[in-house]
């Protein structure tokens, strides 16, 4: 029984663990499809601004005098930037393995997308080696965490004489 904590954390933390591939991989499906629908609207406003002659920045310089266009102005502006970010961020990870996305995490960096995917997200069972690497990862990190925590708050106090 003293090793009761040990093993639930180890059972915990896998379990949780293992998850982690499925996760950024639904979640990498869906940041292809955003980039996708971005590169459209980006190329198609790029091309109507070179057909004018113009360059990006000109074009959306040419929404001036009018409220509602430069509205619009700043919504394409933070769409481009969207956009650029979007794309770093899939090819970063598009050439990572797990492990690589677990150090590149921060590279899941819309919001939404990670609402998304949480909310579609079903956990599956590991058969991959990313997760049963992951799914060990966290059961050695579980039992030595849920281990360790437990020995602190439940050790005896020794008498001193």
């Amino acid at each position: 029984m003293a090793n009761l904590p040990g093993i639930v954390g180890a059972v915990v933390l896998g379990v949780v663990m293992s998850q982690f591939p499925e996760f950024t991989q639904q979640y990498q499906q869906r940041l292809g499809g955003a980039v996708d629908e971005l590169r459209i609207i980006t190329d198609e406003f790029d091309r109507a601004a070179t057909d004018q002659g113009l360059s990006r920045d000109e074009a959306l310089a040419a929404y001036t005098g009018s409220e509602f266009l430069e509205i619009r102005a700043f919504d394409l502006e933070a769409t481009f930037a969207r956009f650029e970010r979007l794309s770093e961020d899939l090819t970063i990870l598009e050439n990572a393995n797990a492990l690589r996305r677990l150090k590149n995490f921060t590279h899941m960096t819309d919001n939404t997308l990670v609402e998304r995917t949480w909310q579609a997200f079903k956990p599956a069972v590991p058969v991959t080696s990313e997760g049963l690497t992951f799914a060990a990862f966290g059961g050695v990190a579980g039992f030595a965490g849920f281990a360790g925590l437990s020995r602190l708050v439940f050790r005896r106090r020794r008498k001193y004489a």
